[in-house]
């Protein structure tokens, strides 16, 4: 089951067909859905996680927390809107477009890419783009 939660003054308008595309991605890549909890929060609160679990000093868009069984998928993805918001205004794009693209992210580290090398980091794209394209 996927949920969404609020740590901010924010909510999707339109979770349950995010939910939906969020479901069929998983499919697509051969997994199951399990317990995937989504929650959105400041760069403060997510800054605090990265520093207390990771070590990491620094501002990010997400963390997830990957707790899958094989292919049965399970996890807490943290998003900050804020790095979201300020990502978008980067890249020229707007923000919903760039926050679909990082809920998918979460679920991609899920089913097993990663983006430590440029390799890597080139096929995570390839597949966010994909994903995006269907949405």
């Amino acid at each position: 089951m996927i949920s969404f939660n609020y740590e901010i003054d924010f909510e999707l308008k339109n979770s349950e067909e995010v939910k939906s595309w969020i479901s069929k991605v998983i499919l697509e890549e051969k997994c199951n859905e399990g317990d995937i909890n989504y929650i959105f929060c400041s760069d403060e609160y997510l800054h605090k996680i990265n520093v207390k679990f990771l070590n990491h000093d620094t501002l990010t868009d997400i963390i997830s927390f990957d707790y899958s069984i094989g292919k049965e998928l399970h996890g807490d993805i943290y998003i900050s809107v804020d790095r979201v918001t300020e990502n978008a205004s980067d890249y020229g794009i707007n923000f919903i477009d760039e926050l679909d693209r990082v809920i998918i992210h979460g679920i991609l580290h899920y089913c097993g890419y990663k983006d430590k090398t440029n390799d890597d980091e080139l096929l995570m794209r390839s597949k966010e783009d994909y994903y995006l394209s269907i949405r």
